[in-house]
């Protein structure tokens, strides 16, 4: 027969296994543990992709807005400055309520002969 200590030691055996058995999913199953850590880690480099990306779009975003805006602005400039007008083309200037001018349009035809040095 077995005596009581190697009963014991069956017993804490039996024991020490079934906790090793629980623990391995803790550890290294599919949600364990290890695999949690991981994937803050890669969550934390995503993160800071993240970041610059939206660092270069927002600056990406300016200068488009900027190339839009400068764009019209230079067009309109040279247009109403310099005279800047285009063979056999028709300017309209519509002048915007808002700003205090009148409600008149303003219709300015300039043929190529009119303007000396009118780009082609």
């Amino acid at each position: 027969m077995l005596t009581l200590f190697e009963k014991m030691r069956a017993v804490t055996l039996i024991l020490v296994i079934l906790l090793l058995l629980l623990q391995y999913p803790l550890w290294l199953g599919k949600g364990g543990w290890l695999k949690v850590w991981e994937l803050n880690r890669q969550v934390k480099a995503q993160q800071q992709v993240n970041l610059k990306t939206q660092e270069r779009n927002a600056l990406l975003d300016a200068e488009v807005r900027d190339l839009k805006q400068g764009t019209e602005a230079v067009e309109e400039r040279a247009r109403s400055e310099l005279g800047m007008i285009k063979r056999d083309e028709v300017f309209f200037q519509f002048l915007d309520q808002s700003s205090g001018q009148t409600n008149k349009q303003l219709a300015i035809q300039a043929p190529a002969s009119a303007v000396p040095s009118a780009p082609k």
